[in-house]
């Protein structure tokens, strides 16, 4: 990071940096000096919010970057995930960001394919709306 990346937190907001956890008590600016993984508070995703294919595919990639004791397992659970979405998915524009993702996994690129899997949420959202068969009254 050439000068650094600088970022501001509103009070009580959370950042997570190489996998600990910063959350500062009053509005603050802070600089990057160098390169690390980190979280913004609000791209992190609940486990209750793990509600579709992709979402759980996006909180294992950000269990990747949040706790580096689980890197491995992680890794290897959103690799398998990434697999086994490429055969089940039909709409072309996921599956194509599905193969870019695991080609940032497997060049150990994980805040790449976590932003990749963010990019494909609101396409997955939209599909299963597109999907849901309609009520009718017999």
């Amino acid at each position: 990071m050439s000068g650094g990346l600088k970022i501001t937190l509103r009070a009580g907001e959370r950042i997570f940096v190489n996998g600990g956890v910063l959350k500062v008590d009053r509005k603050v600016s802070i600089e990057l000096m160098n390169d690390v993984i980190f979280l913004l508070e609000q791209h992190v995703m609940k486990p209750e919010e793990t509600t579709t294919p992709l979402r759980q595919l996006y909180f294992m990639i950000q269990m990747m970057l949040m706790d580096p004791a689980l890197h491995m397992k992680a890794r290897s659970m959103a690799k398998e995930s990434v697999a086994n979405l490429l055969v089940s998915v039909r709409e072309g524009k996921i599956l194509q960001g599905l193969a870019e993702a695991g080609e940032l996994l497997d060049s150990e690129r994980p805040f790449e394919a976590l932003k990749k899997v963010r990019t494909l949420l609101p396409l997955e959202a939209a599909s299963a709306n597109m999907q849901e068969p309609s009520k009718e009254v017999a």
